[in-house]
């Protein structure tokens, strides 16, 4: 990587600081950061990830929650496979109704209430329907209501496929003018290489004129079969929202205290400079 390519110091200060002082926020949350190897509704992970979006609200601060895991919790909740589409739709029906409850139940410790959005690329590719999710969005912020979107798998064919709402969380993020798109997975970073097999790989702490690299990375571990476990989708969902000038993070879901080391301005995770001009040399 040549000089020209690095990221400097200053620039991930301005973007922890940007980070820190986000209002609106989505955090989006994967498959893995919610179940267990049996693909069961992990109680233990579900309710931390509450504890630190309450952090982030009792703030002040607005967030949508972007979840994955409805097939997940429902293969684990029925036993059956997803061999095939209209098995993970069907699934997915059973486990999406499961994990509101599951959030129901743990926001409702902070008295917290939450709504549930499911969409398709069609709600957000047609103009008329994505200013309805829009207006629905504000109403319930405006209300202190979290909402949590998720796909709307059960007739989205498509969209049924590893890194769907990392995508997802990135247009709503633009789409409604958020701050900071938080996305937490079960690997606290990026990587040089895919750090559950090569104890070599270094955390790469920020992505901004670097990016060529870093999807060079991507690419030449995949290609050796050792990929990032859907970790592209999570860097092109976080680059995309750079480009439009809101800071992202890529972080662990289970490290202590993840979404408040980030409203304080701490080093977490990796973190995408907005390219568009916001963050200046």
């Amino acid at each position: 990587m040549s000089e020209e390519e690095a990221v400097t110091q200053a620039e991930i200060e301005r973007t922890r600081q940007l980070a820190a002082d986000a209002e609106r926020v989505v955090v989006k949350a994967g498959t893995n950061s919610l179940t267990d190897d049996e693909s069961n509704l992990d109680d233990e992970k579900l309710d931390k990830l509450v504890d630190d979006i309450e952090d982030l609200l009792s703030r002040g601060k607005e967030v949508i929650l972007v979840s994955s895991g409805a097939i997940g919790a429902g293969k684990g909740r029925v036993g059956y496979p997803q061999e095939t589409v209209e098995e993970s739709q069907a699934l997915s029906t059973v486990g999406q109704s499961h994990l509101m409850r599951r959030y129901t139940e743990s926001f409702e410790r902070y008295g917290r209430t939450v709504s549930q959005i499911l969409l398709t690329d069609h709600d957000l590719g047609n103009p008329e329907r994505f200013t309805n999710f829009r207006n629905t969005i504000e109403t319930l912020l405006d209300w202190g209501v979290v909402p949590i979107i998720n796909e709307n798998d059960a007739v989205a064919t498509e969209e049924i496929r590893i890194g769907d709402n990392d995508m997802l969380s990135a247009s709503v993020a633009v789409g409604v003018d958020v701050d900071l798109l938080v996305t937490l997975t079960d690997v606290d970073a990026i990587y040089t290489g895919n750090p559950k097999r090569d104890p070599d790989a270094e955390r790469i702490e920020a992505i901004g004129r670097n990016y060529g690299h870093v999807q060079e990375l991507i690419a030449g571990a995949s290609s050796e079969g050792v990929g990032f476990g859907g970790i592209e989708t999570k860097v092109q969902g976080a680059r995309d929202a750079s480009e439009h000038g809101i800071p992202a993070i890529i972080a662990g879901s289970s490290e202590p205290d993840v979404l408040e080391r980030i409203a304080t301005g701490k080093s977490v995770g990796t973190i995408f400079i907005p390219v568009n001009g916001v963050i200046d040399d």
